[in-house]
C-alpha cells in the first residue's frame, strides 16, 4: 500500500516539476529541458530528478547548474502546489537516456537499410 502511494507522489512531483521548470527565465536554461523521473525517499525529505536536456554539453552542464542554483524557489513552488506533510529537497541529474534511445534507434535503422539494400 505504501509502495502505491509514493509511486503516486513520484508522478505528482515530476508533473509539477515540469511546470515550475517551464515557468523558470534563468537564460542558462536550455528550450528543451524535461523531467524524465523523479525518485523521492520514503520520508519524503530528498528527491532526485532526472532531467534530459536537448542540446550541446555546455548548454546541459550549464541547464543542470541553474536547476541546482534554483531548488529553493523549485522547492517553494512544489509546496504550495502539492499538499504534502514534507516537501522534498531537490537534486537535479543530468539524463542521457533519451539520446541514447535515439542513437540506438539510429543504429537500428542503418542496420535495417544495408539489409534491404542487399
Amino acid at each position: 500500500m505504501a509502495g502505491n502511494r509514493i509511486e503516486r507522489i513520484k508522478e505528482e512531483v515530476r508533473r509539477e516539476l515540469s511546470d515550475v521548470i517551464r515557468t523558470l527565465k534563468d537564460p542558462r536554461l536550455a528550450p528543451l529541458v524535461s523531467v524524465v523521473a523523479v525518485d523521492v525517499t520514503k520520508d519524503l525529505k530528498f528527491a532526485k530528478a532526472y532531467i534530459s536536456v536537448m542540446g550541446t554539453d555546455e548548454e546541459k552542464k550549464n541547464s543542470v547548474d541553474a536547476l541546482n542554483n534554483a531548488k529553493g524557489f523549485v522547492r517553494r513552488e512544489i509546496s504550495i502546489r502539492l499538499d504534502l506533510r514534507n516537501t522534498p529537497e531537490f537534486k537535479f541529474v543530468l539524463d542521457n537516456s533519451v539520446e541514447y534511445g535515439i542513437h540506438i534507434n539510429e543504429i537500428i535503422h542503418k542496420i535495417n537499410k544495408n539489409e534491404s539494400e542487399e
